[in-house]
């Protein structure tokens, strides 16, 4: 048996060293991150309020023109102190450093790499001038406003440094060319409008066009002390600011195409509508514009387990969703994290629109807002009837137009032969209202492509056999139907939409339908409670201003249109992050369905 070993140490063993002790990484945590980056944001709104007020309120101007020239000192010490002060970062006094305090801003809030880089370029060299100044020169040092300004700098560098983390949003590789490209059209354009500008209205002799030119250019930069040097050229106050905002306007828009988000070109793919109509065919009961997610203009971003998909389009830099997410809703959180973290890679403004209450639930529990926009018409087959007192305008439509000689063919697209859906098309764009393709969320922007045969084509013929309107509906699961296109005869038969509605939702047994979707009522619930007993003052007036927009817009008469089926009404939101955003998503979605077009600098158009 072996003897047993002692555990006591040895006095010529070597001695077991002491764990070293861990210390915390010397890194910023992640509310320090992002408290410095809110940081910046807010010293680059303070700078724009600054400069512009330098240039609008003749007080503030005054003061800062009488400290840029030292007149404060220039009675006891003439020539001591001319040239002895600066300002702190991008604090010039004019429109030009408010344009570019004002944009670094909006990107530096939209945390895009760009506008980190671009800041840490100028503020970095500047602050580093700053503090050789006061260390080797006298007559700067002599100046608190010296040190107040270059520690205001400081702080600025010191946040940027330590917010770095938080600014990952990638821009447009296409920018740095583009920028250079409207940098020089507008330096030449501007240049030359003030050049003009500057000789019209110079009040001295003698000048010639390179004083005239130099003078234009530096007052575009600043409207302070830089250009009150040269030679021969005095222009009225007017004259300086107009030159001055001219140039602000070119450096407005050479930022724009400098930090402009990625425009989202890369479109729904072959394999991606593939995955889309399986998850369709599995769970596309659950929403009614399930299948406007398989627009060719858009783009789809999947959940990790692949269950479920966001299909979105980018407008103006807003990642624009519409509806649900498509597939297992327990998987839905997976595709908006992903949605989200590729909103927030390119620094789009994420919403969307048109959300289900069910959806809008599992949006709000990743940070998004929700706004009501209106409600959705759905029509239960085994419900419609149009007997009663409340179906009569409705039912002496239908009779009336079936009168006349109309009647109603309805078939599956795969069911209608090429040439007959060649001249259904061919009838449909002649009918269309205007050359743009109105619709998007709503909307699938196609007609008789071979993959969507399940949808459903209702053809309306008068008398003489003539086609007059056709209807478009696409699958909503397995069991429904949503409507997709509308088209018409302006010279047609009055009530002929009812006439047609009305067949479908008589002879729907046919085809299996159980459920249709009608058309979108925005802000239904304003028109209905607004005229109710007891309406609130508040209430009242929403209601009486969208009655006279709807002079305009079709608000009201699409309410009461879907009304007349007494259809139930299901509530659709919009989605948002920033209630700030709202007025760019507008502008999104009026562009994504048509109602607006805009010119955008280096956008090519997309083809659906």
């Amino acid at each position: 048996m072996p003897a047993p070993q002692s555990t006591v140490p040895s006095a010529h063993a070597p001695a077991e060293r002491a764990p070293r002790r861990q210390f915390p990484p010397l890194t910023p945590g992640p509310r320090l991150r992002a408290g410095a980056a809110s940081a910046t944001v807010w010293y680059l709104r303070l700078i724009a309020v600054l400069n512009v007020l330098a240039v609008l309120s003749l007080p503030f101007r005054q003061e800062v023109h009488e400290h840029n020239t030292s007149k404060l000192f220039n009675q006891e010490h003439p020539h001591q102190h001319v040239g002895a002060f600066f300002t702190p970062y991008l604090a010039t006094g004019g429109l030009v450093s408010a344009a570019l305090a004002i944009f670094l801003m909006l990107v530096m809030r939209r945390r895009k790499r760009a506008a980190w880089l671009t800041n840490i370029a100028l503020a970095g060299p500047l602050l580093v001038v700053y503090v050789i100044g006061l260390i080797t020169q006298d007559r700067y040092a002599d100046h608190v406003f010296n040190w107040v300004s270059a520690g205001l700098t400081a702080l600025f560098v010191a946040a940027l440094l330590i917010g770095r983390r938080e600014f990952n949003a990638v821009g447009d590789p296409s920018n740095p060319k583009l920028a250079l490209a409207v940098g020089a059209g507008g330096l030449l354009a501007t240049g030359g409008l003030g050049t003009l500008l500057v000789h019209a209205t110079n009040k001295l002799p003698g000048a010639n066009l390179t004083d005239e030119i130099v003078y234009a250019y530096l007052r575009g930069i600043s409207v302070g002390v830089f250009a009150d040097r040269i030679d021969h050229v005095h222009a009225p106050r007017w004259t300086d600011i107009t030159v001055n905002a001219l140039l602000a306007a070119a450096f407005c828009l050479v930022l724009y195409a400098c930090f402009r988000s990625p425009r989202g070109e890369q479109l729904l793919t072959a394999a991606d509508e593939e995955r889309l109509r399986a998850l369709l065919d599995r769970h596309g009961a659950r929403d009614s514009l399930g299948y406007f997610a398989l627009r060719r203009d858009k783009a789809a971003v999947f959940s990790p387990s692949g269950k479920a998909a966001i299909t979105y389009r980018v407008v103006g830099a807003v990642s624009l969703a519409s509806g649900d997410p498509i597939g297992d809703p327990e998987a839905w959180p997976g595709a908006i994290d992903a949605w989200l973290a590729e909103a927030r890679r390119h620094a789009w403004i994420p919403a969307v629109m048109g959300a289900s209450e069910e959806a809008g639930t599992v949006y709000a529990r990743h940070g998004l807002d929700a706004l009501e926009l209106g409600d959705e018409a759905i029509v239960d087959i085994a419900d419609f009837t149009l007997e009663g007192r409340p179906m009569r305008v409705v039912r002496q439509a239908h009779n009336r137009v079936k009168r006349a000689g109309y009647t109603v063919r309805i078939r599956r697209h795969e069911d209608i032969p090429a040439d007959e859906m060649a001249h259904l098309i061919d009838r449909a764009d002649h009918w269309r209202d205007g050359a743009t393709e109105r619709g998007f969320s709503m909307a699938l922007g196609r007609l008789g492509d071979p993959g969507d045969g399940r949808c459903v084509m209702l053809e309306c013929r008068d008398g003489d056999d003539q086609p007059r309107a056709l209807l478009s509906f696409v699958p909503w699961g397995e069991h429904g139907l949503s409507l997709d296109l509308m088209r018409r005869d302006r010279d047609c038969e009055n009530g002929l939409m009812e006439y047609m509605v009305v067949e479908l939702l008589l002879r729907a047994g046919d085809l299996g339908v159980q459920r249709v979707s009608l058309n979108f009522a925005m802000f239904r619930s304003v028109f209905e409670r607004g005229a109710r007993l007891g309406a609130g003052p508040v209430l009242r007036l929403w209601r009486s201003v969208l009655t006279f927009f709807s002079r305009w817009w079709q608000i009201e008469s699409l309410y009461r249109a879907n009304a007349k089926y007494r259809p139930v009404w299901e509530p659709r939101f919009l989605l948002f992050a920033k209630s700030s955003d709202i007025p760019r998503i507008g502008l999104a979605s009026a562009r994504a369905e048509g109602f607006l077009t805009l010119p955008v600098i280096g956008e090519r158009s997309q083809q659906s």
